[in-house]
């Protein structure tokens, strides 16, 4: 069946002066996935989130959410929550007026108490009312991800989320991240952390010169995180470029 389907990539190919960054990406993930993704730099992992957003226009394929293109239809963008490298915040505004301002413009009802529940829910109460320039870049970043939940989408995009966070935000970022997948959000988390992406995940890829060379599905007794960390060392020490 279909109907359970979150996100689907099919052929997707992204050039860039006609250098390929994606090349022929498939894959289905159904509610409730979450999806690890590793790679070396310039693999084409943030590329493939940016099209999977609708934030990029494919160069050939199609990012589908709930089997709708992403590109074609405003409200599969709406559904989804993006978080990247940059923390994409306003530095003079707080921590609330961000995230309220990123309710606001997604509609949400009573975008300010939205704002206050997704702030808390990265123990980030405490700091709503500072100016983000005054904020550490762990707690900038814990804000960034209160700004990508505050419409509750239905697939969270995560580029290298856990940078800058110490132990504690860390730890919060897990437990909140384990609820959403638990209640069926359905996520692409990139990281560079083998433990902490399988530990979360359901399923795990290997990025390589912009084509998935590897995808498993989580066994039943869980990821063996020695050997595929094994397995992805060996992969990534034979790309070259």
């Amino acid at each position: 069946m279909t109907t359970d389907v979150a996100v689907r990539a099919v052929g997707l190919e992204k050039s860039f002066s006609r250098r390929p960054a994606v090349r022929g990406v498939d894959f289905t993930l159904r509610r409730g996935d979450c999806l690890a993704l590793f790679g070396p730099n310039g693999a084409g992992k943030t590329t493939l989130l940016r099209l999977i957003a609708g934030l990029l226009k494919p160069t050939a394929g199609a990012a589908l959410l709930r089997e709708v293109d992403v590109r074609r239809d405003h409200r599969a963008r709406g559904a989804v929550g993006f978080v990247s490298h940059q923390s994409m915040l306003y530095p003079p505004l707080t921590a609330l007026e961000n995230v309220e301002f990123a309710a606001r413009l997604a509609g949400v009802p009573s975008p300010g108490a939205a704002a206050r529940t997704a702030l808390a829910s990265l123990q980030l109460s405490a700091l709503s009312n500072i100016e983000v320039r005054k904020l550490s870049r762990g707690q900038q970043q814990r804000v960034s991800v209160a700004r990508a939940l505050v419409h509750d989408p239905a697939v969270l995009l995560l580029d290298e989320p856990y940078s800058g966070l110490d132990e504690g935000g860390s730890q919060a970022l897990t437990t909140l991240l384990e609820s959403l997948r638990d209640k069926g959000v359905t996520m692409i988390l990139v990281t560079h952390n083998v433990a902490e992406g399988l530990a979360l995940s359901t399923l795990a890829a290997v990025m390589l010169d912009g084509t998935l060379a590897r995808m498993d599905t989580r066994p039943a007794t869980g990821f063996d995180v020695a050997a595929f960390a094994s397995s992805y060392r060996s992969l990534a020490g034979g790309h070259h470029g």
